[in-house]
């Protein structure tokens, strides 16, 4: 199943049977990832007047009452409701689902025991207007972020002048595979989300922010089509599939 996606005057080839999924799945166990001081999902079958939602225990169907976070457990995509004291919500601020993006690897640096991603790395990945999307994948990589429980970790972080320069230059949609583009604990300050959709100043409504996605090393650093697939929550963040497609040109 292949198409062709005509963007900034060029033109390119994709074959959309072939797609390559960067997100984490949620699980109802205690391997789930999490963030945020969160407990694991839980997925548990309705069990109410007399009906049973569970095939195993003689139920006829499978009727799961699922309870989880966005935000602590698995690839999400936020907008600018996530900061705002306005109601926003991701099904309203994210209305186009195809993009233009690239991909970069990047091993954060060490900066007062913090670990960094900083606007001289920034520089060396990202010109202006390159694409709509950067997708950052962080060094070490391994499959142990997806079972990564990384409250009090103080993960990695983007340096706000990192991303003042990359939203100088263009990007719309900003993807990492961290919990969060800001410290774990910087006292409210929230930074490199108010630079991103320059809140309250200017607000930028069609900006997003994917975290906690997981990239494979096997992906290589290249320019991809980008799709979002999100749940339509009235939410300031959705779950999210984000997936990128190979450019066949």
């Amino acid at each position: 199943m292949k198409t062709t996606i005509e963007y900034r005057n060029r033109t390119f080839k994709i074959d959309l049977s072939q797609p390559i999924d960067i997100s984490m799945p949620i699980r109802g166990t205690k391997a789930n990832v999490t963030a945020w001081y969160v407990n694991p999902p839980e997925f548990t079958p309705v069990m109410e007047n007399g009906f049973i939602g569970d095939v195993n225990l003689g139920g006829a169907v499978n009727f799961r009452n699922i309870f989880f976070n966005p935000h602590g457990h698995g690839t999400h995509t936020e907008c600018v409701g996530h900061i705002s004291k306005e109601p926003y919500t991701i099904n309203q601020c994210l209305k186009r689902f195809f993009f233009y993006a690239k991909l970069v690897t990047i091993n954060p640096y060490n900066v007062n025991g913090d670990s960094v991603i900083t606007l001289e790395q920034i520089k060396k990945v990202w010109n202006n207007n390159e694409a709509d999307a950067i997708i950052i994948r962080t060094l070490p990589n391994s499959d142990q972020k997806l079972t990564k429980q990384y409250s009090n970790t103080n993960p990695t972080y983007i340096h706000h002048e990192a991303m003042q320069y990359l939203v100088d230059n263009g990007v719309e949609h900003f993807l990492i595979d961290m919990p969060s583009v800001d410290r774990e604990n910087d006292e409210g300050k929230l930074l490199a989300h108010h630079v991103f959709w320059n809140y309250p100043e200017n607000l930028q409504i069609k900006r997003t922010i994917t975290e906690m996605i997981y990239v494979e090393n096997s992906i290589v650093d290249d320019y991809y089509i980008l799709q979002f697939q999100i749940a339509s929550f009235e939410n300031d963040a959705s779950p999210s599939k984000p997936t990128l497609y190979k450019i066949n040109n």
